[in-house]
Protein backbone atom coordinates (compact mmCIF):
# COMPACT_ATOMS: atom_id res chain seq x y z
CA UNK A 1 0.00 0.00 0.00
CA UNK A 2 1.29 3.43 -1.32
CA UNK A 3 1.69 6.13 1.26
CA UNK A 4 -0.17 8.77 0.55
CA UNK A 5 1.34 12.57 1.21
CA UNK A 6 0.17 15.90 0.02
CA UNK A 7 3.04 15.85 -2.82
CA UNK A 8 2.06 12.24 -3.89
CA UNK A 9 -1.43 13.40 -4.50
CA UNK A 10 -0.25 16.34 -6.27
CA UNK A 11 1.73 14.26 -8.91
CA UNK A 12 -1.02 12.06 -8.80
CA UNK A 13 -3.22 14.43 -10.37
CA UNK A 14 -1.19 16.34 -12.66
CA UNK A 15 -0.50 12.77 -14.49
CA UNK A 16 -4.53 11.86 -14.68
CA UNK A 17 -5.56 15.55 -15.36
CA UNK A 18 -2.20 16.78 -16.72
CA UNK A 19 -3.74 20.82 -18.21
CA UNK A 20 -7.25 20.82 -16.21
CA UNK A 21 -5.64 21.32 -13.49
CA UNK A 22 -5.33 25.03 -12.74
CA UNK A 23 -2.90 25.26 -10.02
CA UNK A 24 -2.15 23.45 -6.95
CA UNK A 25 -0.92 24.81 -3.83
CA UNK A 26 0.03 23.81 -0.14
CA UNK A 27 -1.81 26.26 2.37
CA UNK A 28 -1.09 25.23 5.55
CA UNK A 29 -0.50 22.10 5.38
CA UNK A 30 -3.88 21.55 2.73
CA UNK A 31 -3.22 21.06 -0.91
CA UNK A 32 -5.36 22.84 -2.59
CA UNK A 33 -6.24 22.53 -6.13
CA UNK A 34 -8.12 25.18 -8.62
CA UNK A 35 -10.25 22.52 -11.70
CA UNK A 36 -12.19 23.66 -14.09
CA UNK A 37 -16.34 23.41 -13.45
CA UNK A 38 -16.82 21.05 -16.65
CA UNK A 39 -14.26 18.78 -14.70
CA UNK A 40 -15.88 18.57 -10.99
CA UNK A 41 -17.67 15.30 -11.22
CA UNK A 42 -14.83 13.31 -13.40
CA UNK A 43 -11.57 14.76 -10.86
CA UNK A 44 -13.80 14.34 -7.80
CA UNK A 45 -15.02 10.60 -8.75
CA UNK A 46 -11.00 9.72 -9.35
CA UNK A 47 -10.24 10.91 -5.72
CA UNK A 48 -13.00 8.82 -4.53
CA UNK A 49 -11.43 5.56 -5.90
CA UNK A 50 -10.01 3.20 -4.07
CA UNK A 51 -6.14 4.71 -4.22
CA UNK A 52 -7.26 7.85 -2.84
CA UNK A 53 -10.53 7.11 -0.82
CA UNK A 54 -11.79 10.83 -0.27
CA UNK A 55 -14.94 9.34 0.59
CA UNK A 56 -16.06 11.87 2.99
CA UNK A 57 -17.27 15.41 1.43
CA UNK A 58 -16.34 17.43 4.65
CA UNK A 59 -17.66 20.90 3.14
CA UNK A 60 -19.00 22.93 0.71
CA UNK A 61 -19.10 26.44 0.52
CA UNK A 62 -19.58 29.42 -2.40
CA UNK A 63 -17.72 32.67 -2.96
CA UNK A 64 -17.97 35.55 -4.45
CA UNK A 65 -15.32 38.07 -5.86
CA UNK A 66 -16.89 40.60 -8.11
CA UNK A 67 -13.93 42.38 -8.99
CA UNK A 68 -12.68 39.13 -10.85
CA UNK A 69 -14.64 39.55 -14.37
CA UNK A 70 -15.25 36.18 -15.44
CA UNK A 71 -14.84 34.32 -12.06
CA UNK A 72 -17.18 36.00 -10.36
CA UNK A 73 -18.22 33.40 -8.19
CA UNK A 74 -16.45 30.22 -6.94
CA UNK A 75 -17.47 26.99 -5.40
CA UNK A 76 -15.00 24.84 -2.72
CA UNK A 77 -15.09 21.16 -1.72
CA UNK A 78 -13.35 20.01 1.44
CA UNK A 79 -12.86 16.34 0.82
CA UNK A 80 -11.67 13.92 3.55
CA UNK A 81 -9.77 10.22 3.41
CA UNK A 82 -9.90 8.74 6.61
CA UNK A 83 -7.85 5.78 5.52
CA UNK A 84 -4.78 8.52 5.31
CA UNK A 85 -6.29 11.01 7.63
CA UNK A 86 -5.68 13.50 4.86
CA UNK A 87 -7.70 16.46 3.70
CA UNK A 88 -8.20 17.74 0.03
CA UNK A 89 -9.55 21.42 -1.34
CA UNK A 90 -11.09 21.56 -4.41
CA UNK A 91 -11.92 25.16 -5.83
CA UNK A 92 -13.71 26.13 -9.19
CA UNK A 93 -14.65 29.49 -10.73
CA UNK A 94 -18.24 30.72 -11.95
CA UNK A 95 -18.64 33.18 -14.60
CA UNK A 96 -21.39 35.89 -13.46
CA UNK A 97 -22.99 35.64 -16.52
CA UNK A 98 -23.78 31.50 -15.64
CA UNK A 99 -23.09 31.14 -11.85
CA UNK A 100 -23.65 26.86 -12.38
CA UNK A 101 -22.03 23.55 -12.42
CA UNK A 102 -22.91 20.07 -11.84
CA UNK A 103 -23.80 18.62 -8.65
CA UNK A 104 -22.31 16.31 -6.52
CA UNK A 105 -25.33 14.68 -5.24
CA UNK A 106 -24.76 11.33 -7.39
CA UNK A 107 -21.46 11.08 -5.71
CA UNK A 108 -22.20 12.17 -2.18
CA UNK A 109 -25.48 11.89 -0.39
CA UNK A 110 -23.99 15.08 2.13
CA UNK A 111 -24.01 17.45 -0.76
CA UNK A 112 -27.54 18.00 -1.32
CA UNK A 113 -27.93 20.15 1.33
CA UNK A 114 -24.64 22.07 0.97
CA UNK A 115 -25.79 22.52 -2.50
CA UNK A 116 -28.94 23.98 -1.71
CA UNK A 117 -27.16 26.63 1.65
CA UNK A 118 -24.75 27.40 -1.32
CA UNK A 119 -27.66 28.13 -3.81
CA UNK A 120 -29.73 30.15 -1.09
CA UNK A 121 -26.98 32.91 0.03
CA UNK A 122 -24.95 33.13 -3.25
CA UNK A 123 -27.35 32.11 -6.68
CA UNK A 124 -24.92 29.41 -7.68
CA UNK A 125 -27.12 26.88 -9.95
CA UNK A 126 -26.46 23.11 -9.18
CA UNK A 127 -26.85 21.39 -12.47
CA UNK A 128 -29.11 18.02 -11.82
CA UNK A 129 -29.97 18.92 -8.31
CA UNK A 130 -32.88 16.83 -7.33
CA UNK A 131 -34.23 19.64 -5.37
CA UNK A 132 -32.74 22.80 -5.73
CA UNK A 133 -34.50 25.51 -3.71
CA UNK A 134 -33.85 27.76 -0.67
CA UNK A 135 -33.30 26.09 2.87
CA UNK A 136 -32.91 28.60 5.33
CA UNK A 137 -33.86 31.95 3.81
CA UNK A 138 -37.74 32.74 2.71
CA UNK A 139 -39.16 31.84 -0.58
CA UNK A 140 -40.18 34.83 -1.42
CA UNK A 141 -36.68 36.35 -1.24
CA UNK A 142 -35.71 37.71 -4.72
CA UNK A 143 -31.73 38.28 -3.92
CA UNK A 144 -28.82 36.18 -2.83
CA UNK A 145 -27.43 37.92 0.95
CA UNK A 146 -24.19 36.67 0.69
CA UNK A 147 -23.49 38.29 -2.76
CA UNK A 148 -20.92 41.14 -2.46
CA UNK A 149 -23.34 43.87 -3.63
CA UNK A 150 -25.23 43.98 -0.32
CA UNK A 151 -23.19 46.15 2.76
CA UNK A 152 -22.51 43.77 5.85
CA UNK A 153 -24.60 46.62 8.13
CA UNK A 154 -26.96 49.25 7.65
CA UNK A 155 -24.91 52.09 7.28
CA UNK A 156 -27.92 54.51 8.13
CA UNK A 157 -27.98 52.94 11.73
CA UNK A 158 -27.02 55.67 14.57
CA UNK A 159 -27.40 53.34 17.52
CA UNK A 160 -24.29 51.50 17.90
CA UNK A 161 -21.17 53.24 19.03
CA UNK A 162 -18.10 51.76 17.10
CA UNK A 163 -15.80 51.27 19.86
CA UNK A 164 -17.66 48.25 20.58
CA UNK A 165 -16.94 46.93 17.64
CA UNK A 166 -13.18 47.43 17.91
CA UNK A 167 -13.85 50.44 15.77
Amino acid sequence: MTTVTNDYLATALKRQFGELISSISLADGLLTVTIPKESNIEIIRWLTDPDFQFSFLTDLCGMHYPENKGEEFGVVYHLHCFRNNMRIRLKLFLSADNPSVRTLTSLFQSANWMERETYDFYGIIFEGHPNLKRILNMDEMDYFPLQKQYPLEDQTRDDKEDKFFGR
